[in-house]
């Protein structure tokens, strides 16, 4: 990895889109600590450093870099434009207009594409509204004596105006994802949201070092380290790991031509559903605690789920928590790749698995094997989920753990997407094909 970032500052157009993208992930963190108007930075502080948990908003503000707690202008960070790229992603299954204009090519990509800026700006304005009206009701940050007085002056022109500045901080993160991907080195969403998470790892890990007990803290940091590489080598080999389904494709003879002859091979990746089964069942574990925070309702199911449902340590919660990441991996996986679409395909261009009939006994062998594969992919998700709720249990702090969960599956699989994509820019510059 480190030789491909070497030789890559060595080529010329290369070392300028690196420098770019930095640039823009640089402008990226300034964004983060930009406060909103109309929002006491005084009190904002105060309650950060007494508030050690983020509880409801810890997905929100992992995305954001930890600016969503700090209510800066990039407070609602890449969130929206997640949420939206999965809404339209699971519509494009059930709506057959949308799914006309992904089987269009290029033009209809775009078209979805252009329809996910319109969702995520209605989202931005969604959760800026909700966000600001937590904030100034004082439920932001529970048990801060100083909440109450994050929003001074809760006058109607001034709420609107946090709303429309942390609408048009999404908006700006969107064109900023935009340029890497266009005038950077691609991927640039994924990579934003890597600069989010990474961005948050030192300061995570002098918390741990700071809050330990056992020489001077030291020994709990150098157990995060060990425990964060073995998490790290984990992830690799998973993400890594792919089941391979030769194919062949006869040959046709078209004219004097003849085409096809060919053997291939389909991947399907152990882990086919990536981090979108733990960002599912995070946010729907956060809406009954939402929901009994917003009541404030003492009845008796409310106490239940203050319980049961709040804090991580619960066994409830995290054998709910688990059982969420394996089914949403399924249902994710279900909906993602359709056996027959693949099947036909195959069978319109002479393809076949050998041994396997083609049509209908293709799709089945290819749902068949989909499924073996999927069962460990989700149980491996539900286990890397559980290592911040583990770490709660032995180090008595959730959210200063930086190697669990979401964050290391974001950050190795954005790290090696990113890798690939200079190795194969190097390897088409430095490609000599016919000139010898």
């Amino acid at each position: 990895m480190l030789s491909a970032f070497a030789r890559a500052f060595q080529t010329p157009d290369l070392r300028k889109k690196l420098l770019f993208t930095l640039g823009i992930m640089v402008l990226f963190r300034l964004g983060s600590h930009i406060p909103l108007p109309g929002v006491s930075f005084t009190a904002v502080n105060e309650c950060v450093k007494e508030t050690k948990n983020s509880g409801l908003f810890g997905l929100v503000n992992l995305f954001s870099g930890g600016a969503l707690l700090q209510l800066t202008i990039f407070a609602l960070g890449i969130m929206p434009y997640i949420t939206a790229s999965i809404i339209l992603q699971l519509l494009t299954v059930v709506i057959p207009r949308l799914e006309a204009l992904k089987k269009e090519g290029q033009a209809g990509t775009a078209k979805i594409t252009q329809y996910t800026r319109y969702l995520t700006i209605a989202l931005a304005v969604l959760q800026g509204t909700g966000i600001v009206a937590t904030a100034s009701s004082g439920a932001l940050f529970s048990g801060c004596p100083l909440a109450n007085q994050i929003v001074p002056d809760t006058h109607v022109f001034r709420i609107a105006v946090m709303v429309l500045t942390m609408t048009a901080g999404t908006t700006v993160i969107m064109w900023l994802g935009e340029l890497i991907t266009d005038r950077g080195i691609g991927n640039g969403m994924s990579l934003l949201i890597f600069t989010s998470i990474a961005a948050q790892f030192p300061s995570n890990m002098w918390a741990i070092k700071q809050s330990g007990t056992i020489g001077g803290g030291w020994v709990e940091f150098l157990s995060v380290v060990a425990v964060g590489v073995i998490v790290v080598m984990l992830v690799i080999f998973v993400e890594q790991a792919q089941r391979r389904i030769p194919v062949q494709y006869a040959k046709r003879m078209i004219g004097r031509r003849a085409f096809g002859g060919t053997s291939t091979y389909i991947p399907l990746k152990v882990n086919q559903a990536g981090v979108i089964p733990v960002i599912f069942a995070s946010s729907l574990l956060y809406i009954p605690a939402l929901v009994v925070q917003l009541t404030n309702s003492q009845a008796g199911w409310a106490t239940w789920i203050r319980t049961n449902f709040v804090k991580g340590d619960h066994p409830i919660y995290m054998a709910t928590y688990f059982l969420l990441i394996v089914f949403f991996a399924f249902f994710y996986v279900a909906i993602s790749f359709n056996p027959e679409e693949v099947a036909d395909n195959m069978k319109k261009y002479g393809g076949f698995i050998p041994g396997i009939r083609a049509g209908r006994p293709t799709a089945e062998y290819l749902n068949y094997v989909l499924t073996r594969i999927t069962w460990p992919g989700s149980l491996y998700l539900g286990l890397i989920a559980l290592i911040p709720m583990i770490a709660l249990v032995a180090f008595g702090q959730q959210t200063n753990f930086p190697f669990g969960g979401t964050s290391v599956l974001i950050v190795v699989g954005v790290g090696l997407e990113t890798v690939k994509q200079i190795e194969s820019q190097l390897q088409q510059r430095n490609y000599e094909g016919f000139l010898r």
